[in-house]
């Protein structure tokens, strides 16, 4: 599924990484918790997550995790967008919890890949 699509179906905003709504995702992997990202054996192309700080883009960086989701309307302060910015990660923000995020893009026909 396209980033672009995800946004659609999200109703989300596009906060930095514009230039890659035509990237193709077909992984994707939901926790508030780092190490559980960091656990995962498997790739993950997009992460979903309640916490807006700089760990989560470091993760995401160590992950090779280009997409990341932050639900809950939560908008990163500015040093987490730069950082963002200069790793080319594109940040998307929904105005859904956890959960109703995960039901949407899983009725969607988007499988996580992961279990």
């Amino acid at each position: 599924m396209l980033v672009k699509q995800i946004q659609q179906l999200l109703e989300a905003r596009v906060l930095c990484g514009e230039d890659m709504l035509e990237e193709d995702i077909s992984t994707i992997f939901a926790s508030d918790m780092m190490s559980d990202i960091l656990a995962c054996p498997e790739e993950i192309e997009c992460m979903l997550t309640g916490q807006v700080n700089q760990q989560v883009i470091r993760t995401a960086d160590m992950m090779d995790i280009s997409i990341i989701i932050f639900v809950r309307d939560k908008d990163p302060q500015e040093d987490v967008l730069t950082m963002a910015t200069q790793r080319g990660m594109t940040i998307l923000v929904t105005p859904h919890g956890m959960f109703k995020t995960c039901g949407i893009l899983f009725n969607a026909g988007l499988d996580g890949g992961v279990d």
